[in-house]
């Protein structure tokens, strides 16, 4: 019998929201190259790396830079982004994230974090909730990026956990494509209409119920 040992979460759009500041960060970066850069491009760059949000953005333009500029702009955005998410605390924690970590650990079920993100540990410990975690993914150390497997394969293997054994927590197609393909039971977090891989879909945290997740995993392996 399968038994669930850890849940292993995304960080944007599923414990806090910096969408609205990698937006703004990213047109910045689009608009200095002549690149429009809308908030329905910021939705598909959901899940998605730094490196890869850039060749998404100059494609859109069928635009070619060289190695040096690639990486300058990469800079400029990511300070960008810095200054912006300086104000972040604990009051942009999602409701119901504490709730979910306290059922979590009471059950003695493993936490694990699993960011796209390079600025994870910065943002988690603005947050206050770095000490619930039991291991963090470094998105800078893995060969691929969502929605390659590897983050979350990483972050199983720092638990010391079978990927069999995880839960994954997405609300990106990217992110919910990475758990499937890690071979892992996979929540979504948004619309059941777009997160069509996910096995069972809350509309937000505060509708995260861990028996329910139980519940759907043991009817998905029987």
């Amino acid at each position: 019998m399968m038994t669930t040992s850890a849940v292993i979460f995304d960080l944007d759009g599923v414990l806090t929201d910096t969408a609205e500041f990698h937006f703004i960060a990213w047109q910045t970066t689009a608009n200095k190259l002549g690149i429009d850069f809308s908030k329905e491009d910021n939705e598909k760059l959901k899940g998605v790396d730094r490196e890869n949000s850039l060749k998404y953005i100059l494609a859109k333009a069928q635009l070619t830079i060289d190695s040096t500029k690639f990486e300058q702009l990469l800079k400029e955005k990511n300070d960008h982004y810095l200054r912006l998410i300086s104000t972040i605390d604990s009051s942009h924690l999602f409701d119901g994230v504490l709730t979910c970590f306290a059922a979590l650990k009471k059950a003695n079920i493993k936490i694990g974090l699993a960011s796209a993100s390079k600025n994870a540990d910065l943002v988690i410990n603005k947050l206050g909730i770095a000490e619930h975690f039991d291991f963090i993914g470094d998105a800078a150390s893995v060969a691929k990026s969502k929605p390659a497997p590897d983050i979350f394969l990483s972050v199983a293997h720092g638990l010391q956990v079978a990927p069999k054994n995880c839960i994954g927590v997405e609300d990106a197609v990217a992110g919910v494509s990475a758990i499937k393909s890690a071979n892992m039971f996979a929540v979504g977090i948004g619309e059941p209409q777009v997160l069509t891989q996910a096995d069972i879909v809350f509309s937000n945290m505060s509708e995260f119920d861990f028996k329910l997740v139980l519940t759907a995993l043991m009817l998905a392996v029987t």
